[in-house]
């Protein structure tokens, strides 16, 4: 009769024990284990033995688990965490990234920009995965699960690790045939008179504003001009495509306007004003505060830092 002769012999029956109680029965724990069910069970009833009392209650079907096993297993199961969570942190000291990352992003930049960069760093780090959540809802990352998030954001949280991905600015932009149809405005003022495409935010009439390139040490008032027109959107890509459509006028991020504006669909308007308070600044990539960070996480952080340090220039 075989006796679990030492400690260690001890914590590969618990092991097994935990493995059981995770699966739900002895078939499954034995292919997760990748073990025979005659070995799981024989196990399973070394550990009563020495125990001195029934961990498992077997069914036909099932396993249900005394009150001994129960307390057993929980007062375990953290330390099999522990030590795969050490193991793994000791497997990345190796070089390679493993593992998955979850990342949200707002929808324009993670179609048009992040998306068509993300073959290379996959193909480099064939052990990672990457599962992007595309959104304009600005997403509670540590209780919502993920890992990163892109941020098109002039405040970041506190709690957070805010890495700067790279500069961008807005544009007024619009096709050349509802130029030719409707006139190129010369000044913010005359907006007023055009049919203007713009973002969905707080009730009321929407408003664009802007200050002159041309006063740069002592900026004369921001001009602000109310807008309207047939279509309104809360999302950047749209309102670039209603422009493309010819519908008007659209004020646009850079990463969202870019291809249009390099390959002629749009026209930059307005060369000599700058609009203000319509878009973020900056791009952020934002991370849970960790003490350690996972290799995957760091090598994907430092790719899109990389990736983006020149902005989205609109000309080619």
């Amino acid at each position: 009769m075989n006796e679990i002769r030492s400690v260690e012999g001890l914590w590969f029956h618990l092991h097994w024990l935990v493995v059981l109680s995770e699966q739900g029965s002895y078939t499954r724990a034995a292919a997760r284990l990748n073990v025979s069910k005659a070995a799981m069970s024989q196990k399973i009833a070394e550990l009563e033995r020495v125990a001195g009392i029934a961990l498992v209650q077997r069914t036909t079907r099932s396993v249900r688990f005394t009150d001994a096993g129960e307390r057993l297993v929980e007062s375990t199961r953290l330390q099999f965490e522990e030590i795969a969570s050490n193991f793994l942190n000791v497997r990345e000291m190796a070089g390679v990234a493993r593992g998955l990352i979850r990342v949200t992003a707002p929808v324009a930049f993670a179609r048009q920009q992040l998306v068509p960069r993300m073959a290379p760093f996959l193909r480099d780090n064939p052990e990672v995965k990457v599962e992007l959540e595309v959104s304009d809802r600005l997403s509670a990352i540590s209780t919502e699960g993920f890992d990163l998030a892109i941020r098109h954001s002039a405040h970041v949280p506190d709690t957070h690790v805010a890495l700067k991905l790279c500069e961008t600015k807005s544009v007024i932009v619009a096709t050349r045939e509802y130029l030719e149809r409707k006139g190129r405005p010369e000044h913010p003022g005359d907006l007023a008179r055009h049919d203007c495409l713009f973002y969905l935010r707080a009730r009321g009439p929407a408003e664009w504003a802007f200050r002159s390139n041309a006063e740069k040490r002592t900026p004369e008032p921001v001009q602000v001009v109310k807008v309207d027109g047939a279509f309104a959107a809360n999302n950047s890509e749209s309102l670039r495509d209603a422009a493309l459509d010819g519908l008007g006028i659209a004020l646009l991020p850079d990463f969202t306007a870019q291809t249009a504006v390099q390959d002629g669909r749009l026209e930059i308007l307005l060369d000599d004003w700058h609009p203000t308070n319509a878009f973020a600044d900056q791009l952020f990539v934002v991370r849970p505060y960790a003490a350690q960070v996972p290799r995957a996480i760091d090598l994907f952080t430092t790719y899109l830092r990389e990736k983006f340090v020149g902005g989205f220039p609109l000309r080619r």
